[in-house]
């Protein structure tokens, strides 16, 4: 019941701040790294928050993000992710080769 209440208070003290560190880019700046540090941030604000309020939740959030299958998913993850930012990077790529060559004549 505790932890409950500690993680509630955690996420709400999460969602209540900003991220300056996340910032607004045109979807042509974006580099592949961005997309796979927004996660990162994100749980780091989390633990910040929890470790606040809660030294013994945080460990608890630790502990599980360390454990193999939390491991396991975060890499499938990350490999995925690269997969899909080359894919996208490949697709603005052909946008934009089609927009100068077929619309603009260049």
């Amino acid at each position: 019941m505790l932890q409950s209440r500690a993680l509630v208070v955690a996420l709400i003290l999460l969602l209540s701040t900003t991220l300056p560190e996340v910032q607004s880019k045109s979807i042509f700046e974006k580099d592949r790294r961005d997309l796979l540090a927004i996660p990162e941030t994100i749980a780091s604000y989390i633990y910040e928050a929890v470790n606040k309020v809660s030294p013994k939740v945080s460990q608890f959030l630790l502990d599980t993000v360390q454990s193999p299958s939390v491991v396991a998913a975060r890499q499938r993850f990350v490999k995925e992710a690269a997969k899909v930012s080359i894919m996208f990077e490949q697709l603005i790529e052909k946008i934009k080769n089609l927009w100068y060559t077929r619309i603009l004549g260049y």
